[in-house]
């Protein structure tokens, strides 16, 4: 297949809709950056977008049937994804997490691989063993490959990520058929972890977020105050928004980590409903057309590993977005495509490349 050929198959529009996030992403981390006049994470993001671009065309010409039929590769790529997150625990912290490997003027988070290769293998694991999902010891095994990056990243501390590699396990062994009684065994043991943890292993401050999330008590100089600041950011946008360069709330910083965290809340205040619904509107474009693929698929694998992006991305971007609005408790994850940061946009668009090289194979 020649080069012209190969990019008229590529699957422009889910390009363009993400795209059309990332551009709303770096008009709101321009804006938030106008009071300091400190535009260098706007530039970084500009070059992760490019460098992103390129790499996905670039692993578009690679035949994904590789990965399904090597999966000690893949296994190779998550045990390195292990190494690099106990490595990042003796890295100085950022913000009082240690997420983050500093490499010059960028930093490298390994939560953002761990994620394609926890899907990548789960897709393997569950795909050769769709017939047999029924047996428990099916589910004990892949449980073991979400389990292990949960421990990692516990100590960081980054619930945030532990749900997703939760939530991209779970739901994958729907997907792929689990039993009912399965699934509420899996409840009872999550809940009793949780509650163990909750008791004796989380810090103050962390249980001070459930506690104030969950009591209708508002505490405005402690646990509460990015929650609120977020609310009226989102609620002060009205229709149309303040306007590009206008929101108070992301402008004096009032609004915590208005490029990355709460980007939502920004893009809310300055840009009204009427962005938030642009917003959704591109992100269930996306969706809908990995879910389109993803039936077109002849493959198993390609089926799973489909459905554990579009997990990862739902997922995120749900917690996300309900986190700005108070509806859940603050946990530090970013808008998928919009938020500042490298990682979780090169390793998507690697995600991205895979899944066009499913389109032009399986489609």
């Amino acid at each position: 297949m020649n080069l012209l050929s190969h990019l008229k198959k590529i699957d422009w529009i889910i390009v363009v809709a993400i795209f059309g996030l990332s551009i709303m992403g770096l008009i709101s981390i321009y804006s938030s950056s106008l009071v300091t006049q400190d535009f260098s994470a706007f530039y970084k993001q500009i070059t992760f977008l490019i460098i992103a671009f390129l790499i996905m065309l670039f692993v578009s010409f690679f035949d994904y049937r590789k990965l399904r039929e090597n999966s000690n590769l893949i296994l190779i790529f998550y045990m390195l994804c292990m190494a690099l997150l106990v490595g990042v625990l003796f890295m100085p912290s950022i913000r009082g997490i240690s997420s983050w490997y500093q490499i010059g003027v960028f930093n490298f988070g390994p939560i953002e691989p761990t994620k394609l290769a926890l899907i990548l293998l789960l897709s393997v694991f569950l795909a050769k063993r769709h017939n047999q999902i029924y047996d428990f010891k099916n589910i004990v095994f892949s449980g073991f490959y979400a389990m292990l990056p949960c421990i990692l990243v516990f100590p960081q501390p980054d619930f945030g990520s532990i749900i997703i590699f939760l939530s991209i396990w779970i739901l994958m062994l729907i997907i792929s058929g689990i039993r009912k009684k399965h699934l509420i065994a899996l409840a009872f043991i999550f809940a009793t972890l949780f509650a163990f943890a909750f008791t004796f292993l989380m810090a103050d401050y962390q249980k001070a977020r459930i506690t104030d999330f969950l009591s209708d008590e508002t505490d405005l100089l402690d646990a509460d105050w990015n929650k609120d600041q977020a609310r009226i950011a989102i609620g002060s946008g009205g229709l149309l928004g303040k306007g590009i360069g206008n929101g108070s709330q992301a402008q004096y910083g009032f609004l915590p980590i208005p490029k990355s965290d709460f980007i939502f809340s920004a893009i809310a205040e300055e840009t009204g409903f009427i962005g938030v619904v642009i917003l959704a509107s591109l992100y269930f474009l996306i969706f809908y057309r990995i879910l389109k693929i993803s039936i077109l698929s002849k493959s198993n694998f390609a089926r799973l590993f489909l459905a554990g992006w579009a997990i990862s991305i739902f997922v995120q971007m749900f917690i996300n977005v309900f986190m700005n609005l108070g509806v859940l408790p603050v946990v530090g994850l970013p808008l998928p495509f919009v938020s500042y940061g490298g990682s979780n946009l090169i390793f998507n668009f690697i995600a991205l490349g895979i899944l066009q090289n499913i389109k032009i194979i399986e489609t």
